[in-house]
């Protein structure tokens, strides 16, 4: 699967059908082939970690038609997910999931466990059961590290347990050398529900907490390469539709899957820099990161087989909305050097010629 879930919205949107067809057109125009419908789909939801009186997962807002949601996403071949309190779920799962999964519902993302207590490790393993039971696709946010569960479960995808974009709401601890850190800690674990895709880039003397238009202290190239480096079978487009539209960069983002056949690491340091190479089919994606410091980094492309490959480069421009796009013909004998500004990153595409 690839990047799916669309959450932000331009001014204006709200929860209601106009708004999420929206979400729907922008996932089909860019081959994206899922939408999350996020908090605020169901009655008195919105609390975040709170659940308000009277919330019920089986009954949908006034101004959503779910059914009718479902179908125009169907015809353009996008699948919809649901967000749901663990709560408010756990009421009603069995019944919720038979009736969604019903209707034509592909996934949900379950949030605000927030514990690892004996009463959450048993939510795990009922909702593990009745999503497989009802093939529903299933992400665990506000989730607890790895124990290995995506093994035994495979509609089971990703879960956070890790301290990602979202954090930029609220917090300048999402840096670039915490995000270079990850790969060697959390990302060992296991898939890891990040929520990459920050456009509106800024440096870190730049950087403003901002909750309703959430900034990133990180460059536009380093958010291409996140979604390589960081692992997750259910990636996500995390900003708002309208900072992608046109975005030099986001070619790359509709491109790269989510899941991979191989995986080399190229080089790496922990809170330094890493390159990541992963194989999807016969064609390979390179991501790189560095921390706060200026990077230049050779990437040796001998892990490629054998022939020749068009190699496109997204590499840090003058800005840190900038991205620089350039493309030549390599082999296996080649060496790519990428050249990362500070908190920046780049990535590679590379087909074969056939």
């Amino acid at each position: 699967m690839e990047r799916s879930d669309v959450e932000g919205a331009p001014g204006g949107a709200g929860m209601n059908d106009a708004t999420i067809k929206a979400y729907i057109d922008f996932a089909a125009a860019n081959s994206l082939p899922y939408m999350l419908i996020d908090e605020g789909w169901y009655i008195n939801s919105g609390g975040g970690p709170v659940v308000y009186p009277g919330a019920d997962i089986m009954t949908v807002v006034p101004t959503i038609d779910l059914p009718s949601l479902v179908r125009y996403a169907a015809d353009r071949k996008v699948g919809l997910w649901l967000w749901a309190n663990w709560r408010v779920l756990d009421a009603k799962m069995d019944a919720a999931f038979a009736h969604y999964a019903a209707m034509g519902i592909k996934g949900v993302k379950v949030d605000f466990m927030d514990r690892s207590d004996q009463q959450i490790v048993d939510f795990y393993q009922r909702i593990f059961k009745a999503s497989a039971a009802h093939h529903l696709m299933l992400d665990l946010h506000g989730a607890y590290h790895p124990t290995g569960a995506t093994r035994t479960w495979p509609q089971f995808l990703t879960q956070e347990g890790v301290l990602g974009a979202e954090y930029n709401k609220w917090t300048r601890r999402i840096t670039a050398r915490h995000n270079v850190t990850l790969p060697f800690t959390r990302g060992l674990a296991g898939p890891y529900d990040y929520t990459p895709g920050g456009f509106r880039n800024a440096t870190p003397a730049t950087f403003r907490i901002e909750p309703q238009t959430p900034m990133v202290q990180t460059t536009r190239g380093q958010a291409l390469a996140m979604y390589v480096v960081f692992d997750s079978p259910f990636m996500g487009v995390s900003d708002s539709p309208d900072n992608y539209a046109g975005a030099v960069g986001f070619d790359f983002v509709r491109a790269v899957p989510a899941s991979w056949g191989e995986t080399r690491v190229v080089s790496g340091a922990i809170g330094e820099q890493i390159v990541t190479a992963r194989r999807s089919g016969k064609d390979w994606f390179v991501g790189a990161m560095t921390d706060e410091t200026p990077r230049v980094l050779d990437v040796p492309l001998d892990f490629l087989g054998s022939g020749r490959f068009t190699a496109t480069i997204w590499q840090d421009g003058a800005s840190p909305t900038d991205v620089v796009a350039t493309s030549r013909i390599v082999t296996a004998r080649d060496t790519v050097t990428l050249k990362l500004a500070g908190s920046g990153g780049g990535a590679i595409r590379l087909v074969p010629i056939r």
